[in-house]
């Protein structure tokens, strides 16, 4: 099952590499630099998002 932050930090990614692919097209290294930032910090939320949902797999698991 996918939650919240897997989504909005696949989004966030996504984003942020039509950002920079725009800086690029334009010329504008500001652009690129931003939409780097924005995957990074689209990719840490996902890893937050994937590290919630093997936490609560684990305790489904373990219940009896």
């Amino acid at each position: 099952m996918t939650n919240k932050d897997q989504v909005k930090g696949a989004l966030k990614d996504i984003g942020g590499k039509i950002q920079q692919e725009a800086g690029k097209l334009t010329g504008n290294k500001t652009q690129q630099v931003k939409g780097l930032k924005t995957q990074a910090k689209g990719k840490i939320q996902k890893g937050v998002g994937d590290l919630k949902e093997a936490v609560s797999d684990m305790k489904k698991a373990a219940k009896p």
